[in-house]
């Protein structure tokens, strides 16, 4: 199978899971997972359960916070490089006008790099809702029509090695950052 063949392809079933012009409860679902994924989303869960949290939970946030912010830097230097375009649509405008490149998805790598975390970071009930969560928040951006399938495969796999790798480096992570801003934590 040659690259033309698997582009069209991918193209082709990407096409069929779309949901964005047809109304009814699928088409919701779609849209809220679509939004569950947004990084001003978690950004907000995150600065609650800082605030709020005991120590573990600060740290926690810290350490996804931290994450969030080094994947969305790689996910944004691949996508200037491949510059692959977004699938045709009207939903998601604002996702065009800020982004209009697809590959790979950021919602998917983010939502798969958050699940990894939870299951290094604990607790289990958390990182289990996170592994079901984050193939709903990939799939949805498909069927919303602003990714196509190999965009949310690729940010699936970037997703998990940015997860491994940041649980690697979290002791150091949080050693420095703790010497830095000791009132974080």
């Amino acid at each position: 199978m040659d690259a033309k063949t698997i582009i069209d392809l991918d193209f082709r079933v990407s096409k069929r899971m779309t949901v964005a012009e047809k109304h009814g409860v699928l088409r919701s679902i779609a849209i809220f997972f679509a939004h569950s994924g947004d990084s001003w989303f978690w950004g907000a869960a995150l600065l609650f359960v800082w605030l709020f949290g005991d120590s573990f939970w600060k740290q926690w946030a810290i350490t996804v916070v931290c994450s969030i912010g080094v994947l969305a830097i790689l996910v944004l230097l691949i996508k200037r490089t491949i510059r692959r375009p977004r699938p045709h649509g009207a939903w998601g405008m604002i996702y065009r006008r800020t982004d209009p490149h697809s590959f790979p998805s950021g919602h998917a790598a983010r939502a798969f790099m958050i699940a990894v975390l939870a299951t290094g970071l604990g607790p289990a009930w958390l990182a289990t809702l996170l592994w079901i969560w984050a193939p709903l928040v990939a799939l949805s951006r498909v069927a919303m029509g602003v990714h196509y399938l190999s965009d949310v495969l690729g940010g699936f796999v970037l997703g998990l090695l940015a997860g491994i790798l940041m649980l690697q480096l979290l002791p150091s992570i949080i050693q420095v950052l703790s010497t830095i801003f000791p009132w974080l934590w």
